[in-house]
């Protein structure tokens, strides 16, 4: 509670700062973009001190505000260092994962048809997602463009692994919710070993009260570090290409089984109705 009280009282000097440094109009930025092109679309480079400058304050900003989607995304960002490298790495060791870096594909609405994946039979992992996305209530189109990564293709891996993370939750059977946000976190950062994951994992059981807490290290940890350093690197896996493939496979596949229940805001009976609702539409519609 400390460190909360201490990080609200350092958010509007840290959201100033972080906002000079993540803006194009900002006068540093225009002297530095004269001799730096951007090196991708939305592209925004840092160099050491601005860097290190935005990544205490995003870290600040995320501890204060854990809604701040995008103070979380520039602290993935700036704290990356050589773990994606690593993952690339890991990613041109198998044909998905070079596939992958290849196609470059996208995870969103208007690449991804959900009306299409409710008319995979039950059981399949894209009947399943569609399914998840209905239970929680989200979709995939609230991950944040990368900015401060240099290298594209390392940018591309960082993109990837944020707009994969549903993915995740859906395989892991999941939910969202914070107890069940920072077990994946335990599982991403042994399973890929990204920073930002740590750093979640660290810090994120403060938001959570005693009981919660206590569950959380006595089943959820215990889980993600079994699961998540035995399974195979979930950021080689080509998850459009697997849409039709039955997900208990897929488990033993990639070596992942199921944590301890979590506590889920919906029945999952109401998802498999809306998802069974939205493929008798389609069906309709296409009669």
């Amino acid at each position: 509670m400390l460190v909360i009280a201490r990080a609200s009282r350092l958010q509007n000097i840290t959201r100033v700062a972080c906002s000079r440094i993540a803006s194009p109009n900002h006068y540093a930025i225009r002297t530095r973009y004269s001799s730096t092109t951007p090196a991708y679309e939305g592209h925004i480079p840092l160099n050491w001190f601005e860097n290190t400058v935005m990544a205490v304050g995003s870290a600040f900003m995320s501890l204060a505000d854990p809604k701040r989607g995008d103070m979380i995304a520039a602290l993935g960002e700036t704290t990356a260092g050589p773990s994606l490298p690593r993952l690339r790495d890991v990613m041109l060791e198998s044909a998905e994962g070079r596939k992958i870096l290849k196609d470059r594909p996208r995870v969103n609405s208007s690449t991804i048809d959900m009306n299409k994946l409710a008319q995979y039979p039950e059981g399949t992992f894209g009947r399943a997602y569609v399914t998840w996305l209905e239970r929680c209530g989200v979709t995939p189109d609230t991950r944040e463009p990368v900015h401060y990564i240099d290298d594209p293709e390392l940018a591309y891996v960082m993109q990837r692994y944020r707009e994969c993370h549903d993915f995740y939750h859906c395989i892991c059977n999941l939910p969202v919710n914070v107890e069940s946000e920072l077990a994946l976190k335990f599982f991403e950062f042994v399973n890929l070993g990204l920073p930002v994951a740590a750093i979640s994992a660290a810090f994120g059981p403060l938001r959570l009260n005693s009981q919660k807490r206590a569950r959380l290290f006595s089943e959820y940890v215990p889980w993600a570090f079994r699961c998540g350093g035995s399974a195979r690197s979930l950021i080689t896996v080509y998850w459009e290409e697997r849409w039709d493939q039955n997900i208990e496979e897929m488990k033993k596949e990639f070596g992942i089984w199921d944590p301890p229940e979590a506590r889920w805001s919906r029945p999952l009976s109401e998802a498999k109705a809306a998802a069974a609702k939205r493929q008798s539409e389609n069906a309709s519609k296409s009669s």
